[in-house]
């Protein structure tokens, strides 16, 4: 009974110090193959930085895209790597772990696909936004309704900074789809001012005016281009828009124009006895088919007091 239960107890620990063993052995074996493995992975990994490193300065030459830039150097720099990484596993002779691998990256990579549908569309649209450049840093943009200056951009998000001073952060994706106007790339920007005139003052000499008052203000460019309109009959004034243009370098130089203008519009109305009327009500009895106010009779009903 004794020799049957100290079988039992030696016959397990034989087999695990045969296993232990048998590893130990294959790992003795395997030695100068994992020290190959770890040089050659240090060897590709040293080649990942100065290709990273001599694609950055050979693409900044030609181009200042910082996007671009770290865009490829980014994907160069992992392709090296990974092929590192493949040739590591065949000096450890794993081919079919490098061949399970593959296939992994391929399932993994067609479920994430529809995981992250968002973020590879955001990523997609920063790589096109990277190459057609409709805009750069430090430029001001409206971009689905959001205006403001562009801080900085990467292959996920398009940061603006409000003229109230926050920050947004709108996906690439929608920055695509969204109409972009760049008030920036011309450098020129048109003010529309509207204005009224009361009834009683000379129209031409109201144009004449306000067309040599403009001209005269620093900043306006291209005279030839302004345009002056009167609009139509107003409730109190005749209406009138006078169009011109100036140097768009930022946004509080555009509010800064745009209040000298008015200024100098109502500087000059002013001097010359111009009126911009207050909203007013005329009451008109000798119309076609009334009477006037002085040629009617008033009367006055009284109650008497008990």
């Amino acid at each position: 009974m004794e020799f049957s239960i100290a079988s039992q107890i030696t016959q397990p620990l034989q087999k695990v110090g045969e296993k232990l063993q048998g590893w130990i052995t294959e790992a003795i074996t395997m030695l100068p193959n994992l020290l190959a493995g770890a040089v050659c992975y240090l060897f590709f990994w040293l080649v990942a930085r100065a290709v990273k490193r001599i694609l950055g300065k050979a693409m900044g030459k030609y181009s200042d895209n910082k996007v671009l830039q770290n865009l490829f150097t980014t994907i160069a720099y992992y392709s090296v790597l990974g092929l590192g990484f493949f040739v590591v596993l065949e000096i450890l002779k794993l081919e079919k772990t490098v061949t399970s691998l593959l296939a992994g990256v391929g399932v993994i990579g067609l479920a994430l696909s529809f995981a992250f549908q968002d973020i590879a569309a955001n990523f997609i649209s920063g790589i096109i936004l990277a190459f057609r450049r409709p805009f750069q840093v430090d430029q001001i943009v409206e971009i689905g309704g959001v205006m403001g200056t562009v801080s900085r951009t990467n292959l996920r998000v398009t940061v603006i900074t409000t003229f109230q001073g926050q920050e947004v952060y709108i996906p690439n994706k929608d920055v695509l789809q969204n109409p972009i106007t760049n008030y920036s790339i011309l450098g020129q920007y048109r003010i529309d001012l509207a204005v009224g005139v009361s009834y009683g003052d000379d129209l031409e000499k109201v144009e004449e005016l306000v067309i040599d008052t403009i001209k005269n203000l620093d900043g306006v460019i291209r005279h030839e281009d302004m345009i002056f309109t009167y609009t139509g009959f107003g409730s109190s004034s005749v209406d009138f828009e006078i169009k011109f243009w100036i140097e768009y370098p930022d946004h509080p130089g555009f509010l800064e124009m745009r209040n000298k203008a008015i200024k100098a519009v109502k500087k000059a109305f002013d001097k010359n006895e111009i009126t911009i009327p207050f909203p007013i009500r005329t009451l008109d009895f000798g119309i076609k088919g009334g009477a006037d106010l002085s040629q009617m009779s008033v009367r006055v009903l009284s109650k008497e007091k008990d």
